[in-house]
């Protein structure tokens, strides 16, 4: 029996991202197939603390908030060296340069080392940006284990590093189980309410990070509209207002804001019900190193349009229609193909289905188990 820790800082919080569902799903998943090891699994105290319950072989452990790199660096060494584990596990890119255990990194991308441009998004996103370039270099030389996953991020990170292949595996991401077409109307009667959803609408999640790529969707908007060819909302989530309207008067089109329709920060638990009654779901990322929103969207029988670039085309492969993300007639041009063609359309939602149900994620917790398994 082994003693591992898992770090999973944020799961907490109300309002979680991407790498918070990623890390609860590896621990739930953990918790139901894995008996014998003794886990720690570290966060720090939040309002949503009820969503993981502690098992006779899984311990919750709450380290007091403060500083994320304070948090990181100092008291979680300190807490697992005090627990006595055999492995940290780190889901969230960065880890403690300090530590007398062995070391699993959960390495999603690296898109802060590559030549991008500090400049761009939020302050606490340039900050994080800065910290993980700071981190990251150190902690991969100390790490037994590197986890990433897509084989286009493990082979961008073998080709960054100049790593042997066996030091970086690839585990796919997988598609929660409460996803699916949701064809309860009172269900649907309630969330379209609840969120003031329009009748016809695109789903895009989109937020001011500048690989979300908001600028190049409002421009294919703007394309579409001008060619009589905007036939429904653009529905999106938790994003600033004034930074939208600032990317409006950019492109020299602040009259496309009434075409835009805004339902706030949406809980994991409500996402298939808004997946369910949209038109088509739009995820032009500029680069991503897997895209989960794109299982989930086609887990919920919804026709997906991407990117053609990065991980997205191994994630969905024949499953989506492709754009290319910097090109905003592209973008435009994609959108109309499901526009016009609806036969086409329910074609590749049928198709969207059968890639989705390929990603679980209890085959990533049992690879994940794995390698737990091989270190000790």
């Amino acid at each position: 029996m082994a003693k591992i820790g898992i770090e999973a800082q944020r799961i907490f919080r109300k309002k979680k991202h991407g790498m918070d569902m990623v890390a609860l799903e590896l621990i739930r998943n953990l918790q139901t197939i894995d008996k014998k090891n003794e886990y720690f699994i570290y966060v720090k105290e939040d309002e949503d603390n009820q969503i993981l319950e502690p098992s006779e072989n899984f311990h919750v452990v709450k380290i007091q908030s403060s500083p994320y790199p304070y948090w990181e660096q100092i008291l979680l060494p300190e807490q697992a060296k005090k627990d006595n584990i055999d492995i940290l596990h780190c889901t969230s890119n960065t880890a403690p340069i300090s530590l007398k255990c062995k070391l699993v990194l959960t390495l999603h991308d690296i898109i802060y080392l590559e030549n991008i441009n500090f400049t761009k998004g939020t302050p606490y996103q340039i900050m994080g940006n800065f910290y993980r370039r700071w981190n990251v270099p150190k902690v991969v030389k100390k790490a037994s284990q590197i986890i990433t996953v897509s084989d286009f991020e493990k082979k961008t990170i073998n080709r960054y590093f100049d790593y042997r292949d066996e030091k970086v595996k690839t585990i796919y991401n997988g598609v929660g189980n409460h996803f699916k077409r949701v064809e309860d109307k009172d269900v649907l009667r309630q969330i379209k309410s609840k969120y003031s959803l329009p009748d016809k609408f695109i789903f895009y999640l989109g937020n001011t990070d500048p690989k979300k790529n908001v600028t190049g969707v409002l421009k294919a908007l703007s394309i579409l509209k001008k060619k009589g060819k905007l036939h429904t909302k653009l529905l999106m989530l938790d994003i600033d207002r004034n930074f939208l309207q600032q990317q409006l008067n950019n492109i020299g089109d602040s009259g496309l804001m009434e075409d835009l329709e805004f339902c706030g920060y949406v809980p994991n638990q409500d996402l298939p019900a808004i997946y369910s009654q949209a038109d088509m779901f739009l995820y032009p990322s500029l680069r991503e190193s897997f895209g989960i929103p794109i299982l989930e969207a086609m887990a919920c029988g919804v026709a997906v349009v991407t990117a053609n670039t990065s991980s997205m085309p191994e994630i969905a492969q024949e499953s989506a229609e492709y754009c290319n993300p910097f090109d905003p007639e592209s973008i435009a041009a994609a959108i109309e193909i499901f526009q016009e063609n609806k036969e086409y359309k329910n074609k590749m939602a049928l198709k969207g289905l059968d890639r989705a149900n390929l990603f679980s994620w209890t085959n990533n917790a049992k690879q994940t188990l794995d390698i737990y398994n091989n270190l000790c």
